[in-house]
Formats: C-alpha cells, structure tokens, sequence
C-alpha cells in the first residue's frame, strides 16, 4: 500500500503563488510516476502535471508556463509549484501515485487539498 499526504492549499489572491507538496510512504518501490489532479466544483478531475521516475513532465495546456513540477526522490516526495494562479485554479489538488503490477496500474490518491484564488 502507497499513503499519499497532501499539504500546502491555502487561499491566495490573483496572480499570487503557492506549492503544493505530497509526501509517499509504504510500499513506494514500485511506483513509477506521480501527479497531481484537480478537481472544481461541477466539473469532473482534470489532470495537472505528472512527472515520472525518470523525470519526464507533462502539463495540463491550462498550467503551461505557470505550474512546475518537481520531484525529492530519497524523501518519496513530489511538489507542485503554482505561479500567476488564476481564479479558474480554483479546486481541490490531488496527489496521485501509479504502481505497475505487471502490466496492471494500481492508482493511489490523497486526500486532497483545498486551493483558492480570489480575484
């Protein structure tokens, strides 16, 4: 089992800053990239940014240029730094772990962190 813990929402003003940091533990061994998703109100979870064991990133065409994704590999840790943050960054964040078994994923998530950008 991976344990996910998220810290670092808050609320912020427009054009403001943020990080985002999750913490894995258990049987992190495995795991072979991890995320960050995001979640509004009325509207389904939308990926973020991913970033895998090897270093490679991807990034939501919304976030481009503003978010960054980073890794700590010895402390099992991955973070997201939000700049310019807009209103419409508003939602929970959510850590997100994959585990491959083979060749089936096991999706592991946190409990999630509240993000709000007031204008």
């Amino acid at each position: 089992q991976v344990q996910l813990v998220e810290s670092g929402g808050g609320l912020v003003q427009a054009g403001g800053s943020l990080r985002l940091s999750c913490a894995a533990s258990g049987s992190v061994f495995r795991i072979n990239a991890m995320g960050w998703y995001r979640q509004a109100p009325g509207k389904q979870r939308e990926l973020v940014a991913t970033i895998t064991s090897g270093g490679s990133t991807n990034y939501a065409d919304s976030v481009k240029g503003r978010f960054t994704i980073s890794r700590d590999n010895p402390n099992n840790t991955v973070y997201l730094q939000m700049n310019t943050l807009k209103p419409e960054d508003t939602a929970v964040y959510y850590c997100n772990a994959r585990r491959m078994k083979f060749l089936t994923p096991e999706d592991y998530w946190g409990q999630g962190t509240q993000v709000t950008v007031s204008s």
